[in-house]
């Protein structure tokens, strides 16, 4: 157990407090597998040698280790051991986000590729979703985004003219912190369509795939408090970079 002090000094399980042992347990991984050691592929302790020096179950420790493997931030291979996942990037729909706030929470760095904006007339479809007419600019924002050396999502964002922006923001701030902190709009409500494409010589020049290889086009309708439209937004990812995982929990 030597070779595990540093985790036995720097992580430790509060059996006083009122949160549960699995939360805990659950919170200290999240910290621990941001260590470069760990995201440059070296395998966690094993369940039974990390479970004693922490002093908690073995079921209890597996708890904690399945959600993350869920949330795919874990693999787990049998006879071989738990190391951080690098092959895929995944996103929730419960409780969404931005696209910057996705990431941190699972500990990925975002790279900003590509930043475009630009004043555009609407089509007959984003005029209708904004209730604008077609006659009216709009903002438009396209940025190419990912892991350091890895862009796999390419976004399209039109605003409402409503909200103010002037296309001068610091975008390398969260979208979404910045409507609130700057305009004092909350983005309350996202509908999302899902659907696989075929990648054009478009979006495989910008995502660095082949033309025709598998693209996760992910439609994002947004609204306000009111449930008035704030942004419409197209993402483009690359399918063998991005999995979209859907949590559903039953209610009676």
């Amino acid at each position: 157990m030597a070779r595990y002090t540093r985790i036995y000094m720097s992580y430790k399980i509060d059996h006083k407090s009122p949160i549960p042992l699995h939360i805990q347990a659950e919170q200290l991984l999240r910290t621990l597998i941001k260590e470069q050691e760990y995201q440059d592929g070296k395998m966690l302790p094993n369940e039974v040698e990390l479970a004693k020096v922490l002093a908690i179950s073995r079921t209890t420790l597996r708890l904690a280790i399945n959600k993350l493997v869920y949330e795919e931030l874990l693999v787990r291979k049998k006879g071989v051991g738990t190391k951080v996942s690098s092959g895929k990037y995944s996103s929730k729909s419960k409780n969404w986000l931005s696209f910057s706030q996705e990431m941190t929470a699972r500990g990925i760095p975002v790279k900003n590729f590509e930043l475009h904006i630009s004043w555009v007339y609407p089509d007959q479809f984003i005029a209708n979703f904004f209730d604008i007419k077609t006659d009216r600019k709009i903002l438009k924002m396209e940025r190419l985004r990912g892991k350091v050396n890895d862009p796999f999502v390419y976004f399209i964002s039109y605003f409402h003219p409503r909200i103010g922006l002037t296309g001068e923001e610091d975008f390398k701030r969260p979208l979404y912190e910045i409507l609130e902190q700057d305009y004092h709009t909350i983005a309350e409500l996202s509908k999302e369509e899902i659907s696989a494409i075929a990648a054009d010589k478009f979006t495989a020049t910008k995502l660095e795939a082949e033309v025709g290889s598998p693209i996760l086009l992910r439609k994002r309708f947004v609204y306000d408090q009111s449930e008035r439209p704030l942004e419409y937004n197209l993402g483009y990812y690359k399918a063998n970079s991005f999995t979209y995982v859907v949590e559903s929990r039953r209610t009676d």
